[in-house]
């Protein structure tokens, strides 16, 4: 399962808060979409938050969409039928991310750091660096923002 396992929570100056104002709360469909993959839905929810921030319609430049910003070829590997409408739906987007996400737990053990940088930044450049985040500052920053994120839910009580 993944989960916090050798991280220890963090104490937080700032208020967690999982729903934004004006933004639909996602915890029920987290809550449901981390006990069918044996996910933390914590976990869940610190990746969706800095992905998208909860925004079901966000589309980065690269193409990812959505609220766990999955790219259509992923989609495409999860058994996602037509990725450009299916991933605009809240709840597949979740689930195919969380596939996913099972996918590189499978690959990388309980690691958290290394399924988030791969996640990130792909599979190949964790491999290419000797399984270790790759020297991306873009990847190093969001691995330590999921994790800061993830440590403040639990931290908090969320999840």
């Amino acid at each position: 399962m993944i989960s916090a396992g050798r991280y220890a929570p963090a104490v937080t100056t700032e208020p967690v808060a999982f729903k934004a104002p004006g933004r639909v709360s996602y915890a029920d469909h987290i809550a449901t979409v981390g006990r069918d993959f044996n996910i933390d839905p914590g976990f869940l929810a610190a990746v969706m938050h800095v992905e998208s921030r909860g925004n079901a319609r966000a589309v980065s430049p690269k193409g990812a969409r959505g609220l766990m910003q999955v790219m259509p070829a992923t989609a495409k590997q999860m058994g996602v039928g037509d990725p450009l409408v299916e991933l605009d739906d809240p709840l597949t987007n979740l689930r195919t991310g969380a596939a996913y996400l099972k996918t590189l737990q499978r690959r990388f053990g309980n690691n958290l750091d290394l399924v988030l940088a791969a996640y990130n930044a792909g599979e190949g450049a964790v491999m290419k660096y000797g399984r270790k985040i790759p020297p991306y500052r873009e990847t190093q920053g969001y691995v330590v923002s999921v994790m800061d994120r993830y440590r403040g839910l639990r931290a908090a009580g969320s999840w």
